[in-house]
């Protein structure tokens, strides 16, 4: 159960925080040597995070209803990622970047690269200047994240940044963008929970559901606040640290 927990709070602390969910899930799981950390726990954290992220928006997501070409522009740019990671999914190639020395040098590469998007002119928002090749733009750049150590939200924001949209807007764009990529991954993966013989199984999932949910939340809460005061340098710190000692460890 403390595996549990922890897989949960990581999740939910960097799913939406721009410094990869998906390497710091892999780098405590190898770490830690956790017996818990497998493909259905791991669905179970994403489908936390998506709950908690339509819970959160919940206005929002009915006002795309009443706005259909907004809710389009995001559908289009989550299409490039979905397609291209189902495709690596399917082939199995995914497994080969999903190793330390890539972690560590795309936790460096797309921390610079977030640090140069911050320092963009904050001119434009959601409202009057998402259009559809600015969606496009940022889901292209959302294909990265399938690489451990990019970050999705970390760089959708950066895309942002780098059209100039405002650092709020940029990162309401990404929580906004994850719907359907969490909810892809949640259809994939809930009916495999929900209907497993395992009582277990079910339960662990469940409980991980759960616990990711509220970290989840919480993590979504209070990182939009801190971004209407500050910058992202300290992401770009810690993503910088943090791939000078995966490094220093790869190398050794």
């Amino acid at each position: 159960m403390i595996e549990i927990f922890i897989l949960s709070l990581v999740q939910g602390l960097t799913e939406f925080l721009p410094i990869s969910s998906s390497s710091h899930l892999i780098l405590i799981s190898e770490y830690f040597n956790f017996e818990n950390q497998s493909l259905s726990i791991d669905l179970s954290c994403h489908i936390g995070s998506f709950v908690a992220v339509l819970v959160y928006f919940f206005k929002d997501i009915t006002n795309f209803f009443k706005n259909k070409i907004l809710f389009a522009k995001i559908f289009i740019s989550s299409l490039p990622l979905m397609f291209i990671g189902f495709y690596l999914a399917q082939s199995g190639l995914i497994d080969k970047i999903r190793n330390l020395e890539t972690i560590a040098w795309t936790t460096i590469i797309f921390g610079i690269l977030l640090y140069i998007s911050d320092k963009f002119k904050i001119t434009k928002n959601i409202e009057d200047n998402f259009t559809i090749k600015s969606a496009i733009f940022i889901g292209m750049f959302q294909i990265l994240s399938l690489i451990p150590g990019v970050s999705r939200s970390g760089i959708a924001i950066t895309a942002a940044r780098l059209l100039c949209f405002k650092r709020v807007d940029s990162t309401k764009l990404s929580f906004l963008l994850s719907i359907p990529i969490l909810g892809a991954v949640s259809a994939y993966g809930l009916k495999d929970i929900l209907f497993s013989n395992d009582i277990f199984f079910s339960k662990l999932n469940l409980i991980t559901i759960l616990l990711s949910f509220i970290f989840s939340i919480i993590t979504i809460k209070y990182f939009l606040a801190y971004i209407k005061k500050f910058s992202m340098n300290i992401f770009v710190y810690y993503r910088i640290l943090l791939g000078l000692l995966l490094l220093f460890i790869t190398y050794l």
